[in-house]
């Protein structure tokens, strides 16, 4: 789907560092497969042949969400160097929320730079319409790769995993958090390289929680959100810690820890229980990584690895972690009484409710009447 360098080099450049690319030894990455399907058009899409403000060649169309369509296009700026154009869709533009998502991620990406982040290119002159630039990159998204081969090998989750934590850290050290880590918004490219992408829902840890009245698709991915997202508490480094685990979970058995047909129900799973132990359903898994993953993916953030350096670590000698028992004490999730899915106890407590005020003002206005007042 997207062009890319060796890891360390600008897209275009004679790679000059003898390092070999960090997922070298990755077999699970020998043979990616080609792009995947791109969904259909929502709206009216550039043709190919478009020239987008005197610069930017529209060649195809490269990926599509209910968001934006993301082309790939030639930027003839700079000798026809091959890019990736985002365009949001007419709705996204027309909706304060959604855009401001969109807005935000051409925001932080600016901010980032690093060989493990997806590299946004600023566009000085005024844009007819909006839309973000970004490097082209060749390859698949993990989600891809997971729905060809599941599970994974275990050294090749845990280098992939590892590899990501890499990624992750300038991110937190510049006080950012991603909030919404899934293998859709992991690109493994044909260079043996990686790219964590979609930043629309990052922040700044500093910043104030917002008051969710209802939470939305807008405000994280129900199978890969932590608990504290759920519930709309503090976000901070451990956030990612948790996400990232359940998307370790999933590479390792090849499947999501907390199933529902209602993915807020699978949500809302993580906040009142934990997930089946990795080995119940892959013995192959090594106690060691079990350990892993069952600690990157507790329900306390202050339970978890305290940072994505500390899980880094574990993952690149997970023969030294000590296995303490956490497979042991694992408890099912709960559903809490939602009043939105019981439509009948709904409507009992509606009609108890009522009867009780009538009933107070039947007793108000026979007072009254008894009094003469």
């Amino acid at each position: 789907m997207l062009e890319t360098t060796e890891i360390g080099t600008a897209p275009g450049t004679a790679a000059t560092s003898s390092r070999p690319p960090p997922l070298a030894a990755v077999a699970s990455c020998q043979n990616l497969p080609a792009r995947e399907g791109i969904g259909q058009p929502i709206n009216k899409e550039y043709p190919p042949g478009f020239l987008l403000d005197d610069r930017f060649l529209i060649r195809e169309v490269i990926g599509r969400s209910r968001m934006s369509t993301i082309y790939r296009a030639e930027d003839s700026a700079n000798s026809g160097r091959r890019v990736a154009v985002k365009v949001p869709v007419l709705s996204v533009e027309s909706d304060p929320v959604s855009f401001g998502r969109f807005l935000r991620e051409e925001r932080i990406g600016a901010m980032l730079e690093h060989p493990l982040l997806l590299k946004f290119l600023p566009v000085a002159a005024k844009k007819s319409r909006p839309y973000i630039v970004m490097e082209h990159l060749d390859g698949c998204t993990l989600a891809c790769l997971l729905h060809l081969t599941r599970p994974l090998p275990e050294g090749d989750a845990l280098r992939i995993a590892s590899t990501i934590c890499q990624g992750l850290r300038p991110m937190h050290d510049r006080g950012i958090i991603h909030r919404d880590l899934k293998p859709a918004n992991i690109m493994l490219c044909r260079d043996r390289t990686l790219r964590i992408m979609d930043f629309g829902l990052a922040t700044e840890i500093a910043t104030p929680r917002s008051i969710i009245a209802s939470l939305t698709p807008l405000f994280g991915t129900p199978e890969y959100m932590s608990p504290e997202q759920v519930c709309n508490k503090r976000n901070d480094e451990r956030t990612d810690v948790y996400s990232l685990g359940v998307v370790l979970y999933q590479m390792l058995t090849g499947v999501l820890p907390f199933q529902h047909e209602d993915p807020w129900k699978a949500a809302e799973m993580r906040a009142t229980g934990d997930p089946v132990a990795p080995r119940k359903i892959n013995p192959a898994i090594s106690p060691q990584v079990e350990e892993i993953v069952l600690r990157a993916m507790r329900r306390k953030p202050s339970d978890r690895f305290p940072d994505v350096a500390a899980f880094r670590a574990a993952l690149e000698a997970p023969g030294q972690v000590e296995v303490t028992g956490l497979c042991e004490g694992l408890r099912p999730p709960r559903f809490r009484l939602s009043l939105q899915g019981t439509p009948f106890l709904t409507g009992g407590l509606i009609s108890v409710g009522a009867l009780a005020s009538l009933a107070v003002l039947f007793f108000v206005i026979v007072h009254f009447a008894k009094t003469g007042r």
